[in-house]
Parts: structure tokens; C-alpha cells; sequence
């Protein structure tokens, strides 16, 4: 127990020295403001020299518009309502199409973006580039060869904009499309590499969770140490590293903000309001997330998907990252986090039945990655039923026994689903888990692979070693050495916990 404590002093003096030198306690928020500052009510994001790179790669987007222009230049100001008007349609939470399109805009009359503006030959103002986001950090040369950076010349108002977006990739999008309109969501069935795009909707979900907890003031004598469990899961085992990051930063100051005696006092509302305040500041996903809009779990109509869809990936992620000496603890934490922390009482309800009805203590990760998955088709199965009967369904993403043949054939070792339930198909369990361990594993964080996230941050090496139990996702984090032993700090916190879990008898209690 000693080490604990030593590692938790050590990272409170760590944050706490950090955040004297940033303004902020917390370390994960230093992406610096747009150049100028922008009009609340404006789309185009604001880009300096400073954060061009970390926010271009960072995006879930997959194409970028880049326009540089000079605040001084009248031609500039009479453009900027076209281009709002194609950027209203891309960019915020509030976006029609999100996550295809980031539209950002650099001002050149800043001293701070001369080199930048240099970098991409900018001769006029205003000139727009198009381009795969992560390809923006190379620049742009007239002429040049094998570049995916291109200039946009046809761009004048808005409707030649975005009619030249549309022939870039083959969509059909309007200036006056609203949310849910128009929409082009493709189908999750048959394409595998899809679910690359739900690491966005891990980190969303992640974030949402965690505020609907706080909003709703969900932090008791009773339930806080079952959200302790959940916060130790996650550190050692979120998909994303930033989650991961700030999932210890909460767990490392957790006591100081939310002691065992807070509820010594029959005032339960005064310190949980405070508890509110105070926890707000740490972002669990980094300063960006949440977004405000889903990817992979997006739905058809605002009312379905979204929340329920990206929660459900992460506990499949957290299932197949797990070792077996983990797999009860797993359980029980997300046992315990459902049935404390999930505001739907029907599904809540049944989610934790489902767990009482489990005896034995699970000894393998393969057992209790399958039990979820089982559970999930489960509550598919009982959902289906009613949406079919009350029309409530996504009609774009109905439920589905999971996974389809179309996605695992060798799942199936005779029919595939039809009308039936998960109980009458003769599953491969060797095949099904084989699936689920590719599925939730590395395709999931693929995304962030092949943008090279994880290629050169040298800095998070040891933490990479030390936290992760399958290949994840690593966020660069800046130059600052204190930030560095911090993250060393935390992946040998959750290096320590991961130790003593395996240590312990497994045990058949659910708190």
C-alpha cells in the first residue's frame, strides 16, 4: 500500500507544479486559442502556427479545407459568410455532416503565422487547400508533385465551394440540408473497418458519462467506490490514451476532492455541488472531447444511437484489453458502474440481472468478453422486439443479432439470424471471440494508427509499456518534461493495480 501512496504524492506534486507554470491544473488542456480570436457564432475553426499541426491531426475528419487570408483584406471579409455558410455544415456540434469535413482558417496578418503561411507559398489572400488532414503538416509548393495537398480553385461563394466539394467525393450535400436530412450514413453490416471511426465515439461516450454523472449528482457514500473501480479500469485499459491520461488524473485527485467523510454530514447536496465544480476542470478525454457529435454510432434521427452505442464499444473494448487474472474484476466493475451510474432504469435494470444470474467468478478474459457479448444480444434481442411493435427503431440501424454473417461468416456454424434469437443460432464461440478480440481490438484504434499518432511519441514510450495490454492509442502530449513524468507516473499506477489484481483470489462479491 505504501507504493500507492507514494505514487499518488508524487503525481499530486507533479500537477500541482505543472499547473503553476500553465494557469490550469489540469495538463491536459495547453492547445492554445484561435489566432485572432472568432465570433462565438462563427463555423470555421481558428488555427495558428501554434496548435495547426496537433488540431489537424487530431481531427476526426476525413478531408480538411485550410484558408489563408489576412484580417486586413476586404476581398477576405466579404468571404468569410460563403465560407461560413459551407463550414455551418461540417464543423460544431450542432453540424449537419459531421466528422467528414474540417474547415479551418489561418490569418496571415498575425506575426505568429508568418512561417506557417510561408510554408504553404501563400502569394494572395484568400487561398483555400483541401487535402487528408494529417498531409497539411508538410505544407505546399506550386508545382509540386505527389502531393496530397491541393488548392481549391473554385471556390468564389458558397455554392461553387461546396459544389466542388461534392465532386472531390461523390456526395450530393446542399446549403440548405438541416440535421437527419439528406443523410448518407453507411451501413455497419458488412464493412469491418468501420468501427475504426468508433474511437471517436469511445472518448464522446467516455466524456458524456462522466458529466451526466456529475450533472446529476450521482456521487454518493454508496456509489463512489464503484466508480473508483470503473476510473482503475480505465486507466490501465481505455482504448484511447487520452482517456486513459485523464482517467488518472481524476483518480489520482480523487480523495483530495471527494474524501470518505464528505458525507459525514447529512447535507448530501452542499458537497456534491462543490464535488461538480471541482471535477469539471478535468477533462476526462482531453480538452477537445466531447464534440458534441458521433461517427460510427451516429444515427438516423437524433433520438437513437449516439450515447448507448459508443458505451456499448467501449465495454466491448475494455473486454478483449483485459488479462485473464482481471476478467472478475472487469466484471464487476462494469457490473457495478451500469447499475449505479446508468440513468435508464429499464436497461439498467436488466444489464444487472443479467449480471446476478452469474455464479461462478470469471477466471478467463475469453469467458467474460464472451458473457458481454452474449448480454449485448440479448438486450438486442428483447429491444428488437419492441421497436419492431412501437416503431421506435433507428429504420437506418435496426437491431440486430450481432455479429452478422455478412461480418463474421465463420461465426455461424449452420444458419445465419433471421427472425430468432441469439439462442437458437449455432454459434462458433472460438470464432465469435476471435472476432471480437480483431474487431474491438486493433481495427478500433486503426484510425489512429494510420494517421502515425503512435509512430513518433517517444515521450510516452514507458507509459505505452507500462499500461497498455494490446496496441493503443497514443496522443503526443507536448515537450514539457514535467507532463512526461507525469504520464510515466500514471502508467506505473496503473502498472501497480494491474499487479495486484492478478495477485488476488478471484472473488464472487458485487459489492
Amino acid at each position: 500500500m505504501s507504493h500507492v501512496y507514494w505514487i499518488l504524492i508524487l503525481n499530486l506534486w507533479i500537477l500541482k507544479a505543472t499547473s503553476l507554470q500553465s494557469g490550469s491544473r489540469t495538463v491536459l488542456r495547453e492547445i492554445g486559442s484561435g489566432g485572432g480570436g472568432s465570433d462565438p457564432k462563427d463555423y470555421g475553426v481558428e488555427l495558428n502556427a501554434t496548435n495547426f499541426d496537433g488540431v489537424l491531426k487530431d481531427t476526426p475528419a476525413t478531408y480538411a479545407i485550410v484558408e489563408f487570408f489576412a484580417h486586413w483584406c476586404p476581398a477576405c471579409r466579404n468571404y468569410k459568410p460563403h465560407y461560413e455558410k459551407v463550414a455551418r455544415l461540417f464543423n460544431g456540434p450542432d453540424a449537419v455532416h459531421p466528422g467528414i469535413i474540417l474547415m479551418t482558417r489561418v490569418d496571415c496578418a498575425l506575426k505568429i503565422n508568418t512561417g506557417l503561411c510561408d510554408k504553404f507559398s501563400v502569394s494572395h489572400y484568400p487561398i483555400l487547400f483541401w487535402g487528408p488532414p494529417t498531409k497539411f503538416s508538410t505544407g505546399w509548393k506550386p508545382n509540386q508533385e505527389k502531393s496530397e495537398i491541393r488548392e481549391v480553385d473554385n471556390w468564389r461563394t458558397a455554392e461553387l465551394l461546396l459544389n466542388w466539394i461534392n465532386k472531390q467525393i461523390g456526395s450530393s450535400y446542399g446549403l440548405d440540408d438541416e440535421k437527419f436530412e439528406n443523410e448518407q450514413l453507411p451501413s455497419n453490416i458488412s464493412d469491418p473497418g468501420q468501427i475504426a471511426q468508433a474511437i471517436y465515439d469511445v472518448e464522446e461516450a467516455t466524456a458524456t458519462a462522466f458529466d451526466i454523472i456529475l450533472e446529476q449528482k450521482m456521487i454518493k457514500s454508496k456509489t463512489r467506490a464503484s466508480l473508483i473501480k470503473f476510473l482503475q479500469l480505465l486507466v490501465a485499459h481505455h482504448p484511447s490514451q487520452r482517456c486513459r491520461k485523464g482517467s488518472a488524473e481524476v483518480l489520482v485527485n480523487f480523495d483530495e476532492f471527494c474524501p470518505l467523510d464528505m458525507w459525514s454530514s447529512d447535507k448530501h447536496d452542499v458537497p456534491t455541488s462543490n464535488l461538480k465544480e471541482v471535477l469539471h476542470d478535468f477533462q476526462i478525454c482531453g480538452k477537445e472531447v466531447p464534440r458534441g457529435y458521433w461517427m460510427f454510432c451516429r444515427g438516423s434521427r437524433n433520438e437513437t444511437r449516439g450515447f448507448s452505442c459508443g458505451l456499448w464499444v467501449l465495454m466491448h473494448s475494455l473486454s478483449v484489453r483485459i488479462e485473464d487474472g482481471e476478467s472478475q474484476f472487469a466484471f464487476t466493475s462494469i457490473c457495478d458502474f451500469i447499475h449505479n451510474f446508468f440513468i435508464c432504469e429499464e436497461c439498467r435494470q436488466h444489464f444487472y440481472e443479467m449480471c446476478s444470474r452469474v455464479t461462478s467468478p470469471f477466471k478467463k478474459s475469453r469467458d467474460f468478453a464472451l458473457w458481454l457479448w452474449s448480454a449485448h444480444n440479448e438486450i438486442n434481442d428483447r429491444l428488437m422486439k419492441e421497436e419492431a411493435s412501437l416503431k421506435t427503431g433507428d429504420p437506418k440501424f435496426p437491431k440486430i443479432i450481432w455479429p452478422p454473417k455478412q461480418l463474421c461468416p465463420s461465426c455461424y456454424h449452420l444458419q445465419g439470424p433471421k427472425d430468432k434469437g441469439t439462442n437458437q443460432i449455432d454459434w462458433d464461440q472460438n470464432e465469435v471471440f476471435k472476432f471480437l478480440m480483431s474487431y474491438y481490438g486493433n481495427t478500433l484504434i486503426s484510425l489512429y494508427k494510420g494517421k502515425g499518432v503512435l509512430a513518433d511519441d517517444r515521450a510516452n514510450a514507458t507509459l505505452d509499456d507500462l499500461v497498455t495490454s494490446t496496441n493503443a492509442v497514443v496522443v503526443p502530449i507536448g515537450a514539457a518534461f514535467a507532463i512526461a513524468i507525469a504520464s510515466c507516473m500514471f502508467g506505473a499506477l496503473a502498472c501497480y493495480w494491474r499487479s495486484r489484481q492478478k495477485s488476488r483470489k478471484p472473488r464472487r462479491s458485487w459489492n
